[in-house]
């Protein structure tokens, strides 16, 4: 933050309301990560198996009809070159 500000750190911490400040945001970010999760907010590891399998399983379907929509665009875009192909007229003699 000093930075932005133009001055330095060592600025900072010289100004006691600048300074008392930094110290109260930094026991607040202290404080806040300490604070452990509620047992019942928790969740099991029962629970979060079943959620990895449901990603997994969601994240399998998800490849399959990618693959699916790989090949289909594939057809589309050989049967689209086809039809220009058969549409392009044949050069007559010379």
């Amino acid at each position: 933050m000093a930075r932005p500000a133009g001055v330095s750190r060592s600025w900072l911490y010289t100004q006691p309301d600048l300074r008392a400040e930094i110290e109260r945001l930094r026991a607040e970010r202290q404080r806040a990560s300490a604070a452990p999760v509620p047992a019942r907010q928790r969740a099991s590891d029962a629970s979060l198996l079943r959620r990895l399998e449901a990603a997994n399983e969601r994240n399998r379907r998800l490849t399959e009809e990618n693959r699916q929509l790989r090949q289909h665009l594939a057809r589309a875009l050989g049967d689209l070159r086809a039809a220009r192909w058969q549409s392009q007229p044949t050069p007559g003699p010379r």
